[in-house]
């Protein structure tokens, strides 16, 4: 990092006037189209979906979804989609859409936050294994038009309430 001119990253919330934005973003970087519930669950997730903007650009997105765990009234997370444009991705905009997702699971005690990742997504296994995901499934035939059709269940688990000081 040279005494460049520093480049700002931040991050906006998902509202009614700027759902195009994460629409034109999911059309560019992924093979799957969403449906209107993927969209109705990202703007009833809150503060969990994320639109981030580079130089004021919008070029990357984290999409959740907030799910009752069976048998309780535990939360769990799930990643419906996270992605950064090619040109923009190793400038750490990813990490600060997981971190922020993290970082309210954290906050909330939610102690389990799980994903789908096509198996032969193999940057998108590493990257979520430096934030201490694990592969906990395969699911054979989960993707209906795109090859391979597989793909793992990625989960991290954190201990609830340890909030640190």
């Amino acid at each position: 990092m040279g005494a460049g001119r520093e480049v700002s990253i931040s991050l906006d919330g998902v509202r009614d006037k700027n759902l195009m934005q994460l629409k034109k973003l999911n059309l560019a970087l992924f093979p799957v189209r969403y449906n209107d519930k993927y969209y109705a669950d990202a703007l009833a997730s809150g503060e969990f979906t994320k639109l981030a903007y580079y130089s004021d650009i919008c070029v990357g997105a984290i999409a959740c979804r907030l799910e009752k765990k069976e048998g309780g009234g535990q939360v769990r997370v799930y990643i419906m989609t996270l992605g950064v444009l090619a040109p923009y991705r190793g400038l750490g905009i990813g990490t600060k859409l997981l971190n922020h997702a993290l970082d309210l699971c954290s906050k909330q005690n939610i102690s389990e936050v799980y994903l789908h990742v096509q198996t032969n997504n193999e940057d998108a296994i590493n990257f979520y294994k430096k934030f201490g995901f694990e592969i906990t499934e395969t699911i054979h035939n989960y993707y209906t038009n795109i090859t391979p059709p597989d793909c793992y269940v990625l989960t991290r688990y954190t201990a609830a309430s340890t909030t640190k000081k």
